[in-house]
């Protein structure tokens, strides 16, 4: 296949900074060199490519957006643009980095003493600790005030007990951020592997987000020492902040996935001979390559204003909920449609597509599905509050 070149129809990179395009020019060289060439394999063997993750802290990939601590401190919409060519390798990586960035090192970052901040970030930015998000539970995930997990103060350390379900990194990871109600109010704890009464099962038999790890965190008894709750915040307005951000890198990387589908789109059908003629010179296949077109340059436009606004700090969440909810909806009908085009060749691993719309069934469904998108944006348009 034709070298990736980017799908820019409105002339965007004029709209960025030098410095937020090399970032993602150095990124998808990156990905074209040492993504692409293994994923598919990973996928097939159910395999984390675990090998990439130093070579990304060095590279400043994880944690893009915050600042000390021996992060990049670079602007929301070159983390926008990391996400974007992550994902258009595979939604997996994109998603190690978001959950290490957005989920795990923001509320350590945010919320936590600095005594917190100087144990955990430096080694997390580096690739050398690995976080996760314990936030969903297998009985509340659009209700994450319904929790059950409790922690108990007992002295001179916390026991907690309960689970939480489809914990992205939780399997490997050096630590959680688990979110748990102490007192009937939500706290924010950091629970480290080996911590006694904690285990990380990982969770088998996916047909989607192959080359991730989801795992259960299960806590029985587990004793977390008094300095790991995180003392900047309470209530749910902690977590909601954490998706928040991990939305935001959604919404860019989605679009990384439908330009890759769109890549394939186009250079198979210009190869494709039918009828005397490559099928991309038919009607119909030009009126899909143009809808492609025109949903990724309208998504590249939201995906940018929410990263200057976000820059700005005038950013609202329900700004976030309509990009991440349209940008995955475009890229899985992109997908969808690409698969389409390439015909019975479609569902071979040869080409991309197949594992992107995989993929994107759970991006859809995860930080929040689209009808709880929807309702969020009901609600900014009525005032009034539909799930509850």
């Amino acid at each position: 296949m034709a070298k990736f070149n980017g799908v820019d129809f409105y002339n965007l990179d004029s709209l960025l900074s030098e410095e937020e395009r090399q970032v993602r020019d150095v990124v998808r060289e990156w990905v074209d060199d040492n993504v692409i060439p293994i994923i598919e394999k990973c996928c097939r063997d159910d395999r984390f490519p675990h090998e990439l993750v130093k070579p990304m802290g060095e590279m400043g990939l994880l944690g893009v957006n915050l600042s000390g601590y021996g992060c990049p401190g670079l602007s929301n919409v070159a983390y926008g643009l990391v996400c974007q060519e992550l994902e258009r390798g595979d939604s997996a990586i994109r998603s190690f980095a978001s959950v290490q960035g957005s989920l795990c090192m923001f509320p350590i970052w945010k919320f936590g003493s600095e005594d917190q901040k100087n144990k955990y970030l430096p080694g997390m930015a580096k690739g050398e600790l690995i976080g996760c998000f314990g936030l969903t539970e297998p009985d509340h995930g659009s209700n994450p005030s319904g929790m059950v997990t409790r922690a108990v103060d007992e002295g001179d350390h916390y026991r907690l007990n309960g689970a939480k379900m489809w914990i992205t990194n939780g399997t490997i990871a050096d630590l959680a951020i688990v979110w748990a109600k102490l007192d009937g109010v939500i706290h924010g704890f950091i629970v480290e592997k080996g911590d006694p009464g904690f285990t990380a099962p990982e969770m088998k038999g996916k047909h989607s987000l192959k080359a991730s790890v989801t795992s259960e965190l299960v806590f029985q008894d587990c004793i977390i020492p008094k300095d790991r709750i995180l003392p900047g915040v309470r209530g749910l307005k902690g977590p909601l902040s954490c998706l928040t951000n991990a939305r935001f890198g959604i919404s860019w990387g989605a679009i990384g996935a439908a330009m890759a589908c769109f890549h394939s789109a186009r250079e198979y059908t210009l190869s494709r001979t039918q009828f005397g003629r490559p099928i991309a010179g038919f009607q119909l296949v030009q009126n899909k390559l143009a809808y492609m077109l025109r949903e990724i340059t309208k998504a590249q436009l939201l995906a940018l204003q929410c990263g200057r606004l976000k820059d700005a700090g005038t950013l609202i969440p329900e700004q976030v909920s309509l990009a991440k909810m349209n940008n995955v909806d475009i890229a899985l009908e992109i997908a969808r449609m690409s698969r389409d085009m390439h015909g019975a060749n479609g569902i071979l691993d040869e080409y991309p597509v197949m594992r992107h719309m995989a993929n994107l069934e759970s991006v859809r469904t995860y930080e929040g599905t689209h009808d709880i998108h929807n309702l969020i944006l009901g609600k900014w348009v009525t005032g009034i509050q539909a799930f509850e």
